[in-house]
């Protein structure tokens, strides 16, 4: 086994300003707090810098060390979570996009998971640069399909637990394929080697300390297409028996969709239902064909949505029903869909939310008021498009503080991760990214990367307005550190100033 870098733990111990979604439209902003987490990487104190206990904590430090002090203008903020993202598919990131799902499978998915089956060296050097790239981009958690072969998805587990991120990494299993070269022989052979990857991915990190056993394995039958019913039933009971977590698609697009209709005479959800394959422990990618009582009834599994924006606008012939979902009590969060959404960092995943639910919001409008007008023909054009669940009149639209929640605390919620992530709070992990809003570079002029600001600091420090602006402008620029269970994992240099 290749032998891994090694590192010293200590306790984090940190004085600034804290940022947190813990509810879904709410915003909490910690205004000079002081953070200790212990030599597990759980936060153990919360609290005022000025509390008596905060003050006593940085007294009885003082003679070993100080606390890191994050300047104004910096603030803490939860890591990311993406709860959809094709490993492989990195390999051709932003090309191919201008195909039809199941043609852009054939011409490029299916072609490039196999190259890196075929080659442990490219899969190596393809995972360490998406580990690197997420961790610049502020993503501590991500659900990864990866490829059939078992030893793939190893180098790939083995990339995301050296980088410190907490990955959850599916071997496909796929026993049908439009490509004969990939699949797997039969449905017994799919099921062997689901099992036998399930084993050796607890393996892997098996001599590692519990607090620092970041990834696990997940079944992962592609999606219907490429799955035989022998198949799913196999790996339901395999979930169940195990305890182990799920992931596939599920009502992605027109022309699968169709697919599934004709060849299995069923819907996708009842095929995954039929299977076992909903559960509290599933994540399924879209979702953009199902319902509002479909979603009704998925709540009821407790299976979680991952929302990939970017992805359904090229792949999909309609939008996700975001705002009916979280309606519904669907857990939801967000997926960048590499290599189907060519952006790998989630703040392009939430502001496309939003402006997908926007749009989706102003079709309502339209078509409710020509509902209303009785208006028929070309007056109907612009919301014909629009079910008569949508003529109601609650709006379908997020904004940037839901989308945040979505990324953070509803990601880390919808992935099962370790309760509390996405907050801050003693006897939570700490998970968090370093946002550098602005620094003084010149008189009047307040900047980092494409966040400027002319105006001083108000005098109450860091405000939404603020957090807006840099949720709708920011980037790599603005992130200047990111930890995962205490550990701080990015090579970014901390820019940290006395107070």
């Amino acid at each position: 086994m290749e032998e891994r870098p090694s590192y010293e733990r200590h306790d984090v111990l940190l004085q600034g300003d804290f940022v947190q979604a813990p509810t879904l439209g709410k915003i909490d902003i910690f205004h000079n707090y002081l953070l200790r987490t212990n030599n597990l990487g759980y936060i153990d104190h919360f609290a005022e810098a000025s509390h008596p206990t905060s003050v006593a904590i940085i007294d009885e430090e003082k003679d070993h060390r100080k606390p890191q002090v994050h300047q104004a203008g910096s603030s803490l903020l939860p890591t990311f979570c993406d709860l959809h993202l094709h490993a492989p598919q990195f390999l051709y990131q932003g090309t191919g996009l201008h195909l039809p799902l199941m043609q852009w499978l054939d011409e490029y998915a299916f072609k490039a998971e196999e190259r890196l089956d075929a080659d442990a060296e490219l899969a190596q050097n393809v995972y360490k640069k998406l580990a690197a790239t997420l961790v610049e981009n502020g993503t501590g958690a991500v659900l990864l399909f990866g490829t059939i072969k078992t030893e793939t998805n190893l180098i790939l587990a083995r990339a995301m637990q050296d980088a410190g991120i907490r990955a959850y990494v599916g071997k496909l299993s796929m026993d049908i394929s439009s490509r004969p070269t990939y699949k797997e022989a039969s449905p017994e052979a799919a099921l062997i080697a689901a099992q036998d990857f399930c084993k050796r991915c607890h393996e892997e990190v098996s001599t590692v300390d519990g607090h620092q056993r970041l990834v696990e394995p997940v079944l992962t039958p592609r999606f219907v297409p490429t799955c035989s019913n022998d198949l799913l039933l196999g790996l339901g009971r395999l979930a169940a028996e195990q305890n182990l977590r799920i992931q596939s698609h599920m009502a992605e697009s027109h022309d699968q969709v169709q697919w599934v209709r004709a060849e299995r005479k069923a819907e996708d959800m009842d095929v995954f239902a039929q299977h076992s394959l909903l559960t509290p422990r599933t994540v399924q990618a879209h979702c953009t064909f199902l319902s509002p009582s479909e979603l009704s009834s998925l709540a009821k599994t407790g299976t979680a949505v991952a929302h990939c924006p970017l992805s359904n606008a090229y792949f999909s012939a309609r939008p996700f029903r975001l705002r009916e979902a979280l309606a519904a009590g669907v857990p939801v969060g967000l997926g960048t869909d590499i290599a189907g959404g060519y952006a790998i960092d989630i703040m392009s995943a939430m502001r496309q939310a939003v402006v997908v639910s926007r749009m989706r919001e102003g079709g309502r409008v339209m078509a409710r008021d020509s509902a209303k007008r009785g208006s028929k023909a070309t007056d109907r054009e612009e919301g014909k498009d629009v079910d008569q669940e949508e003529l109601k009149d609650e709006p379908l639209s997020i904004d940037w503080k839901e989308a945040l929640y979505l990324a953070t605390t509803g990601g880390a919620v919808a992935l099962g991760l370790p309760q509390g992530i996405g907050t801050f709070a003693v006897g939570v992990p700490f998970d968090a990214q370093c946002i550098e809003l602005y620094r003084d570079n010149a008189v009047g002029i307040r900047d980092v990367g494409a966040v400027t600001f002319f105006d001083d600091p108000p005098p109450q420090g860091l405000t939404e307005d603020m957090i807006e602006k840099w949720w709708c402008l920011g980037d790599t620029r603005n992130r200047c550190g990111v930890w995962v269970q205490g550990r701080h994992i990015s090579m970014a240099g901390m820019a940290m100033l006395p107070r």
